[in-house]
């Protein structure tokens, strides 16, 4: 079931798409994109942070006209705003990941597709507008060989590798739901390999992470990954200044600040702290990788937080989610405007007309209450 135009319109912030969005999931699948490591402090810590930080405003600059356009990775996009790599599509909508990319594309942003996809990576790759992939490196390594040889022939332009999951954090929300994969659903690309790890489905992520991702990836490995094609290659998961400065050596072209949704291990910080360490760390060097974010945004002052600590480009994991829950392709257009048009009021109000506009000078730390 998915929400009218007009009952879409009515949405306004991104707690109310998820409280929509829960009364249409079945709660093991609600749980499953909710739920975040084991005590979840990290969960809640990603929205908290960026509390820390108030907005010093300029007054008297002409913000008459406003642009949102930027690029990342030397792809133009309309705003800085892009997808996150998020699995099971099809938990929250029949077209899957389909879907989320018409979304995507109908705004002019740019969607990162999860290997953990419940549609192929062609089938994404078949709407138009830019993409990335998100990639997990696998034990076999002639099974990650391929993945990006299929990218590469769909016509991504980058390559994203989650670099935070060595293990499968405890997401104890979703066990304690006995989330399952409903029949007929599937991770799409990697049918075969899954379903001789867990044939009915089951915890199969759990199962098949725990039997294929490579633990023993290193910095070393970077390397020959990006031998494998002449895509860009970013890196997922890092938070610290000297991992970024690796990164970049390593040839990186880009990084995310990412914790994994909070999803991994608990007790790591939220990204908007990690962020200013990470964009501080490679801003100095030649030619630094692009530094974006994800996890806790759920507003446009949101963005314009991270933008200003360092950020080209933002992700959107779970309102992304919740969107496509309530209204498939038409919500997650909707979330991006919405989120859009938060940015733009933030930078009028700001004195900013365009997002290259937005310093550091605009963020400062707030007292403690």
């Amino acid at each position: 079931m998915t929400l009218s135009i007009d009952a879409l319109a009515r949405l306004q912030t991104v707690d109310e798409f998820e409280q929509a969005a829960r009364a249409i999931l079945p709660t093991p699948s609600y749980d499953y994109y909710r739920s975040g490591a084991d005590e979840e402090r990290t969960l809640r810590r990603n929205r908290r942070a960026f509390r820390r930080y108030q907005l010093w405003y300029r007054v008297l600059v002409d913000v008459s006209q406003r642009t949102l356009a930027t690029k990342v990775l030397g792809t133009d996009v309309a705003m800085p705003i892009l997808v996150a790599p998020t699995a099971y599509h099809q938990l929250a909508h029949a077209e899957g990941e389909v879907a989320t990319a018409r979304g995507t594309a109908a705004v002019g942003s740019l969607m990162v597709v999860s290997t953990l996809a419940t549609r192929t990576l062609e089938d994404v790759a078949a709407v138009p507008g830019p993409k990335w992939f998100q990639l997990y490196v696998h034990r076999d390594r002639g099974l990650t060989r391929s993945l990006v040889d299929r990218a590469v022939a769909a016509g991504y332009r980058a390559l994203v590798v989650t670099v935070d999951t060595p293990v499968l954090g405890r997401r104890l929300a979703a066990e304690r739901s006995n989330f399952v994969l409903p029949p007929g659903l599937h991770m799409a690309n990697l049918k075969e390999a899954a379903q001789a790890v867990a044939p009915e489905g089951g915890l199969a992520l759990a199962a098949y992470v725990a039997s294929r991702h490579d633990a023993s990836l290193t910095w070393r490995d970077i390397e020959w990954l990006r031998s494998l094609s002449s895509l860009p290659v970013v890196l997922k998961g890092i938070v610290r200044g000297d991992d970024a400065r690796i990164a970049a050596e390593c040839g990186a072209a880009g990084i995310i600040v990412s914790n994994h949704g909070a999803r991994q291990l608990d007790g790591a910080p939220a990204t908007i702290e990690a962020l200013p360490e990470v964009a501080e760390a490679v801003g100095a060097m030649r030619n630094p990788p692009e530094v974006l974010m994800d996890g806790g945004i759920r507003w446009g002052t949101d963005i314009f937080k991270a933008l200003a600590l360092g950020a080209r480009a933002v992700l959107l994991g779970r309102p992304i989610l919740w969107a496509l829950t309530v209204g498939g392709e038409a919500g997650v257009q909707r979330m991006l405007e919405l989120m859009a048009g938060e940015l733009s009021r933030a930078m009028a109000l700001a004195g900013c007309a365009s997002v290259t506009a937005i310093d550091r000078g605009l963020v400062r730390p707030a007292p403690r209450e």
